[in-house]
């Protein structure tokens, strides 16, 4: 792996997003410039059934194409899966684990096991509650995110996330600006504290 390149592994239930999550990241990212993959690894698909989905971010080209083992940043849309799968498995003592939860990061950390310095939360549940109107936290996460990993631009993920939302939403504004909102207070509320 370039040195350059930045690596997530995203860990959700089915219907929560985690694969919509990781495409509208990757499109967002794709608009700077940057090189990226999106991908989503399957088990047994069922709504409620954990999934995964994978992105790529580099300065230039990828040339591998297989599943990411040692991601430095892991996004958790459902804190239930803490107790259902290894969401730390590969992360290491620099990797950054991003939990959907009303906990602190010290009591996220003692729980995966892991420094309290690599553990961010944001209650993207209640944002996504109070946004959108509905407990899909996947595009609060998507806000948190682009604010752990720290160099890319919050606003031109937000221009072209919302430019994607318009697609597919163009009669319902109140799911675009919702959407919108919710990206923008997950990045402002994500904490490491």
């Amino acid at each position: 792996m370039s040195a350059k390149m930045i690596e997530v592994r995203w860990h959700g239930r089915g219907g929560q997003g985690a694969k919509t999550a990781a495409l509208l990241f990757a499109q967002a990212v794709l608009t700077t410039g940057k090189y990226i993959q999106a991908f989503p690894e399957y088990g047994p698909e069922r709504m409620g059934a954990p999934v995964q989905s994978f992105n790529r971010v580099s300065d230039s080209p990828i040339t591998i194409h297989c599943s990411i083992t040692e991601p430095q940043f892991v996004v958790i849309l459902d804190p239930t899966l803490l107790d259902a799968v290894d969401v730390t498995e590969g992360v290491g003592t620099q990797g950054k684990v991003i939990v959907n939860t009303s906990f602190s990061a010290e009591e996220m950390a003692k729980k995966l096991g892991i420094a309290k310095e690599q553990v961010y939360v944001v209650n993207a549940s209640k944002i996504a509650e109070e946004t959108i109107g509905k407990n899909i936290p996947n595009t609060p996460m998507l806000g948190a995110l682009v604010k752990v990993i720290g160099n890319l631009d919050i606003n031109g993920v937000l221009n072209d996330t919302k430019a994607k939302l318009e697609v597919k939403f163009r009669s319902k504004p109140e799911v675009i600006e919702g959407n919108i909102a919710s990206i923008k207070r997950a990045y402002d509320e994500v904490k490491n504290s």
